[in-house]
């Protein structure tokens, strides 16, 4: 009997660098506890996030919540409104919000691939719902200018509710000076919605949260949303394990980032364009059809995912360890390199 060869996936974000050690043992205590519900430990996880982002707890609303958030966002002031995100990008939010005759509105990319503030500015109107922005973006990893972010999310929330996904913030070492959350604390109408599936290595428990004005936090409360029948008691475990193990978490950053430069050393000697991409992926322009790069990374035991259309020549593909890495990179080498059919 043959074993199968191992195939590197390397599509969705994950961090198989992995979760702090510290995680594994308080899972492995946890489990003879599965009887009972998540408990004290949701308060605890509660005051450890308060007191990082510098925030009141009633505002911090426990789950991987962007769908609900879309599904509560479209319910409010009955069928109907726009939700302006930017294409392409993550959807989870938008996606949402059809069931409830929410649309979702595409703004594209500027040239430069970043938001395009000025043309959602000149979007928004009364019949917008929300606006959902990405930062550090997904696929391009860019990062937004602090002051320019920030200022442009504390003038449209005066018009609409603003969501800002941080999936990816915490990957930079000064995330907590780039974060929303701040714009949360002033009253303005912004939510943060944060996960532990990346920089803390947690994908496989499906767990976030999200900082949100008090009224809203209230609500999603009142339907369920963070309760403590309907979050995982391991979860919640590790995610307190996590937050507290800072020095695992800054191994982690700059791991990445040794990985993100290697990357770009090789585009740059293959005279390729690229983002300066922030995140634990990379994002670049392969001068021919995703498509036709997956599918030849596929053979060679790589998957890397979908295209982005319409930036259909542009290849993202996730930071996995420094092994996976070598080995992906040697692929996108042989079959980039100039000269090459």
């Amino acid at each position: 009997m043959t074993t199968a060869p191992t195939r590197l996936s390397l599509a969705l974000n994950e961090n198989p660098l992995g979760p702090s050690p510290k995680v594994r043992q308080v899972i492995e205590a946890e489990l003879s506890q599965l009887s009972s519900y998540a408990g004290s430990g949701i308060d605890e996880l509660t005051r450890l996030i308060a007191a990082q982002d510098r925030i009141e707890p009633d505002q911090i609303v426990l789950g991987e919540i962007l769908g609900i958030l879309g599904l509560y966002l479209a319910a409010l002031g009955g069928p109907g409104g726009d939700f302006l995100y930017a294409a392409p990008g993550y959807t989870a939010l938008v996606d949402a919000v059809a069931p409830l005759g929410g649309r979702a509105v595409a703004i594209p990319l500027a040239a430069n691939l970043e938001n395009d503030f000025a043309a959602f500015e000149h979007r928004i109107d009364a019949g917008t719902r929300a606006v959902f922005l990405v930062n550090p973006h997904n696929p391009t990893g860019l990062v937004a200018d602090r002051s320019e972010f920030l200022g442009y999310v504390r003038r449209q929330s005066a018009r609409t509710t603003v969501v800002v996904d941080e999936a990816y913030l915490d990957v930079l070492p000064d995330f907590a000076e780039r974060s929303a959350a701040a714009l949360v604390s002033e009253g303005r109408r912004v939510i943060v919605f944060r996960t532990f599936a990346k920089l803390h290595g947690l994908a496989g428990l499906g767990f976030g949260y999200a900082l949100a004005p008090r009224d809203l936090a209230a609500d999603l409360r009142r339907i369920g949303v963070g309760a403590f029948y309907g979050v995982s008691r391991l979860a919640v475990a590790a995610a307190i394990a996590s937050l507290e193990d800072t020095a695992h978490l800054e191994r982690v950053r700059a791991e990445i980032a040794t990985e993100r430069e290697r990357w770009s050393a090789l585009f740059r000697s293959l005279g390729l364009r690229f983002t300066d991409s922030r995140g634990n992926f990379v994002f670049f322009d392969a001068r021919r059809p995703q498509a036709e790069v997956a599918a030849a990374l596929a053979q060679r035991g790589i998957d890397i995912g979908r295209s982005y259309p319409p930036l259909d020549h542009w290849v993202r593909i996730s930071i996995g360890t420094p092994e996976q890495n070598e080995a992906a990179r040697r692929a996108v080498a042989e079959l980039l390199q100039p000269g090459r059919p």
